[in-house]
């Protein structure tokens, strides 16, 4: 076989490690949470629902693929994602499943989320230093101090119905969390509406705002 040949297979051997690390949902879910902020073992465990063991499993192929970074801290090992592109990569298999999937299409479609009026990036870009708009994060705490839109006020899910009179109702609010299949910032929406408060939502979450390089800020 002509050297070059042999190359170029070996290269899409090298690129099919990638595509068999994401051709698992459970790995899929794992890197959506560690989107949004590093964690260990045992927190990625409970927020998965998979035992343990499983989700050391997984993290390993992650990391033996190279998608994921692990660091030891302590007792713990600490795993966060590789690289922005990364979320790049998740967000553009999405896109292609949407488009190409009917089956996702009507599963989006039954999300509260997909009824949201929607504000582009561009929009929230525009609106950061606007006095008429206030940006609201409506994720866990922790994911809030690992990283935020610039200028954002943050308010955890758990917290939306007692924090809705402490918002400004004559604003218009942009919330956001964690992507376009989360539905923190739907509830928050409903709950900002009901009030008469016109609120929008982020086209997409946090991890694809950091992944396209705009204005973030850290709490810690």
């Amino acid at each position: 076989m002509d050297p070059l040949s042999t190359i170029k297979k070996q290269l899409f051997e090298q690129l099919a490690l990638v595509a068999h690390s994401i051709g698992s949902p459970q790995r899929i879910e794992l890197l959506d949470y560690l989107a949004q902020s590093e964690r260990t073992v045992d927190e990625l465990s409970q927020l998965t629902q998979m035992s343990t063991a499983n989700t050391s499993r997984h993290l390993q192929v992650l990391k033996n693929n190279g998608l994921v970074l692990v660091r030891k801290q302590g007792k713990s090992r600490i795993y966060e994602l590789a690289g922005e592109d990364v979320v790049l990569l998740l967000k553009q298999v999405r896109l292609v499943a949407e488009a190409h999937l009917a089956e996702v299409g009507r599963l989006k479609s039954l999300l509260p989320s997909a009824s949201s009026e929607a504000a582009s990036f561009k929009t929230t870009l525009n609106h950061l230093n606007d006095t008429n708009y206030l940006v609201v994060d409506v994720r866990p705490h922790k994911e809030f101090q690992q990283g935020h839109i610039e200028g954002a006020i943050h308010i955890a899910p758990d917290d939306i119905e007692s924090a809705i009179d402490t918002i400004p109702h004559d604003k218009t609010i942009i919330a956001y969390c964690r992507g376009p299949y989360c539905t923190y910032s739907h509830k928050m929406i409903e709950q900002l509406r009901k009030e008469g408060v016109e609120a929008l939502r982020l086209e997409n979450g946090f991890p694809e705002w950091k992944a396209a390089g705009l204005p973030v800020s850290q709490s810690i």
